[in-house]
Order: structure tokens, then C-alpha cells, then sequence
């Protein structure tokens, strides 16, 4: 299934099926492409968690220590955010202790991707292989997976002049559609369920 197409459905299955959603490490509230989705969570408790106080989050925290009880929460949406964190083990035991049993998790990880540090906010320390993927979150019942990107779109992604790249990327999906990479990919999106 094509990466866009799944983090969108799963993104509406999570507003159709939770009450209580918390989206790690979302920057502002509905930031990272979320924006979109503002009104499918209209009379859901949605709570934006993050580390700089800048952002005017719902939750300041650290995703390695969340600020709430066990089983508190019905889903989590962590996009982008574990290869920023020194200890991405500690923080998806957090995100498995909020969560409710039966609860689901949607998260991206990269694994061929640029360096995307930013200076005084946050570092880049990770890149996760599909095998690191299923380890780390081994102790979810459920886990599905989603190559992010294919062979040519991954390389595309490093070209450095962004308007090019745009304009490239498109052309790399037909070639992806067409010679299918497994492994050389710039990512994954993960659903879990605990």
C-alpha cells in the first residue's frame, strides 16, 4: 500500500475509533502535516505533547518520561520524532505504558534520510532498519508495515534544492511503482496495536 495512502486511513480510523489521542513530539498543535485532519478531532480530547515550551503544546514533556497515568490514553500519533530522541527504547516503553490495552499507535521513522537536526531544539541521533523497526516494538500484539518512499525517491529526497527535488519526487513515484525496493527506502510508517 502506498505510505501517503496508509497514514491517512489510519489517521481516520484513529479519529473514527478514539477518544483520547496524544500526538508526541507534534510541535504546535496539528503540525507536521496534520493540519488537514483538525477537524476529524473536533470533539476528541486531542492533547499535542512536546519538549519546547516555544510551541505552547497542551503537554510539556519528554517523550522518555510522559506526564501521565497508565493505561490513559486510546491512541498515539508520534510522526517524525524517535530519530530525534537519545534513547527511542525508553520513549516507545512510555508510549506502550500510556496506552490503553486494546490502544493503537501510529508512528514514522526514517532509515535512509537526511541529517535534520535543529540547532537548539532537538538533535538527530537515529535511523531505523525495518528489523530495528519490529524489535523495538516487539511488545505491541499487533504491527503493521509501511515502506515510506521507494529506491528513487529516497535518493531524490537528498538532492539539497527543494523546489527540484518537489518537482523529481513526483517523477520518482512512477519509477517506484514500477521497480519495487524493499530495503532502500527513506522510511516507515508503523501501526501497533497493544
Amino acid at each position: 500500500m502506498n505510505w501517503e495512502i496508509f497514514w491517512d486511513k489510519k489517521i481516520r480510523e484513529i479519529a473514527e475509533k478514539s477518544d483520547v489521542i496524544l500526538d508526541v513530539g507534534g510541535g504546535r498543535k496539528f503540525q507536521k502535516g496534520m493540519k488537514k485532519y483538525e477537524i476529524l478531532f473536533k470533539n476528541k480530547k486531542y492533547l499535542n505533547m512536546d519538549m519546547v515550551a516555544e510551541y505552547k503544546p497542551d503537554i510539556l514533556g519528554d517523550i522518555k518520561s510522559i506526564p501521565l497515568d497508565d493505561n490513559s490514553v486510546d491512541a498515539i500519533i508520534c510522526k517524525a520524532v524517535l530519530e530525534h530522541i537519545d534513547d527511542p527504547f525508553k520513549a516507545v516503553a512510555e508510549m506502550y505504558r500510556v496506552l490503553r490495552p486494546g490502544g493503537v499507535c501510529l508512528v514514522s521513522l526514517p532509515f535512509i534520510y537526511p541529517y535534520h537536526a535543529s540547532k537548539g531544539y532537538y538533535g538527530d541521533y537515529f535511523r531505523f532498519t525495518k528489523e530495528g523497526v519490529r524489535f523495538m516494538f516487539n511488545r505491541f500484539s499487533q504491527m503493521e508495515i509501511v515502506n515510506i518512499r521507494g529506491l528513487a525517491g529516497t535518493i531524490i529526497n537528498f538532492f539539497p534544492i527543494k523546489t527540484a527535488r518537489k518537482i523529481l519526487l513526483g517523477m520518482a513515484k512512477v519509477i517506484d511503482a514500477v521497480i519495487i525496493s524493499e530495503n532502500q527506502v527513506s522510511g516507515f510508517n508503523v501501526f501497533l496495536k497493544k
